[in-house]
């Protein structure tokens, strides 16, 4: 390997460590509270420790690990806590952006949405929920690029980015009990309420949609690891 291949290679080494992890805690291979030591990932991955502090610090970024106060790393806890608070916001800018969506998207807009729409399904069939929760991010995103306010769409992914995790629990509580359905349906009302550009239908779904995902994180959670947690729920669409 020449020595331009050498740089090439130590300065995108990251990138692979970056894709591995996140992958994994996404899919839950890597369990929250998970201790990730570098010295442990060097040896795993080959390399030295810095490309693996690289992946580490933009894992931070996404807040999918924490950096505790005796410098060590864990896969970020998935707070249930703070969910209701989590939850509040997402409900917000899921509104908002489907909002904005219905009264401004283009006829680009919407041949964009409807395709992140047909990828979802599809990802719904191979039954991976990575695929799955990556396929309905890039469906909300289309979504919130169509509503045409940046500030908000960035906000937005911020959000979807935290309930990756979560909405695996709640894909695997739906395929398990078989009580409700993997979001395509709603997916198809949503854009058709788009379509038509009907704004408060738009903004209803979006809540629905939310509250779905709520109520069954919320089971899941009750049925597998706590009786005794009040998480709170959504207020009736207005």
């Amino acid at each position: 390997m020449s020595d331009l291949e050498v740089r090439r290679a130590r300065g995108t080494g990251w990138k692979s460590v970056y894709e591995t992890l996140r992958n994994e805690i996404l899919s839950l291979a890597l369990q929250p509270g998970q201790l990730l030591d570098e010295t442990t990932l060097a040896e795993r991955f080959d390399m030295s420790r810095s490309p693996v502090r690289e992946a580490l610090i933009r894992l931070s970024g996404e807040d999918l690990v924490v950096t505790l106060s005796n410098r060590s790393t864990i896969v970020a806890p998935i707070e249930i806590a703070t969910f209701p608070k989590y939850v509040e916001a997402l409900d917000l800018a899921q509104r908002m952006n489907t909002r904005l969506a219905a009264a401004l998207r283009t006829d680009a807009d919407l041949k964009i949405i409807a395709r992140r729409q047909k990828e979802f399904e599809a990802a719904v069939r191979t039954g991976n929920h990575l695929q799955m929760s990556e396929a309905n991010k890039q469906f909300h995103m289309a979504v919130a690029h169509a509503g045409k306010n940046p500030f908000l769409a960035s906000f937005y992914e911020r959000l979807l980015n935290q309930g990756q995790r979560m909405l695996h629990l709640h894909f695997e509580y739906l395929e398990r009990t078989h009580e409700g359905y993997l979001l395509t349906d709603e997916h198809q009302l949503m854009l058709e309420a788009i379509k038509a550009k009907d704004v408060e239908r738009a903004d209803e779904l979006a809540h629905a949609h939310t509250r779905q995902f709520q109520d069954n994180f919320i089971n899941f959670m009750r049925e597998n690891y706590t009786t005794d947690v009040t998480l709170g729920s959504l207020q009736a669409a207005q």
